[in-house]
């Protein structure tokens, strides 16, 4: 558990939120706050919604009911400007999802360039300093192709960062990726979680859900069955259906 402050103050409200798809129940009635400066874990089976909830929370998933509520601005609402909340709301992704025809310093400058109107001789130093911040300086003109996927995962997050987010979303960040290479993208993530960014982390890598967060989230049957500290849900779990996901994956 890190030692840092958390302002308390609540930056997204998620109230009664219910995703299907046709018949199939994938979330039902989902309550949660999310605050600034949290870290927050998010565990469970496969299929459980883990990753739905994620992404509606920046709308890339469309729930049938409910709020999610962000700066006082209902995310859901179609009148929304959903493209100006995700530029706060940022997602960093499974699979990476640079541009392959674009450097790795085109990658990071594109978005603050083209939608927030950054100076580009500004954009360049800020990939600059964030390529050294993810320990990639000597990549800034190799093209994704000649990367690992570790290296393809730091500059995704680094390139989130560029954005200057209040919130990332975090997708199972290193679900794709060959064990030696997880470590390094993980340390990147605790790097970022200990300057205080808040961070919603749908994760497999217990060890760092024990770790780094300062809540977790354990997700069965479409909704949040159990949450708390790291200490209370890896070392006392409530339910008998915890303590069975992690008997399994410890």
């Amino acid at each position: 558990m890190k030692d840092k402050q958390k302002s308390g103050e609540i930056l997204i409200e998620v109230k009664n939120l219910c995703k299907a798809y046709g018949n199939h129940k994938v979330l039902e009635n989902v309550n949660t706050v999310i605050r600034k400066g949290e870290v927050i874990s998010i565990i469970g089976p496969s299929g459980c919604g883990k990753s739905t909830f994620l992404r509606s929370i920046n709308r890339l998933e469309k729930p049938e009911k409910g709020q999610i509520i962000y700066n006082g601005m209902d995310v859901l609402d179609k009148n929304t400007d959903i493209n100006k909340i995700r530029q706060k709301i940022g997602m960093v992704f499974q699979q990476f999802n640079l541009f392959p025809h674009m450097t790795v310093k085109k990658n990071i400058m594109i978005a603050p360039v083209k939608l927030n109107g950054v100076d580009k001789e500004k954009a360049e130093k800020d990939a600059a300093d964030l390529l050294e911040r993810v320990g990639l300086s000597d990549k800034a003109d190799a093209y994704p192709e000649n990367l690992s996927g570790g290296q393809k995962q730091r500059i995704a997050i680094a390139r989130t960062m560029a954005m200057h987010p209040e919130i990332i979303l975090f997708d199972e960040p290193t679900s794709a990726l060959d064990p030696e290479m997880v470590v390094e993208v993980l340390e990147i993530m605790k790097e970022l979680a200990a300057t205080g960014m808040t961070m919603l982390v749908v994760t497999h890598e217990m060890g760092f859900a024990k770790e780094v967060s300062d809540r977790v989230m354990f997700f069965d049957e479409m909704n949040i069955k159990e949450e708390g500290t790291p200490d209370e849900v890896f070392g006392n779990p409530k339910s008998q259906r915890l303590k069975e996901f992690l008997s399994k994956v410890r």
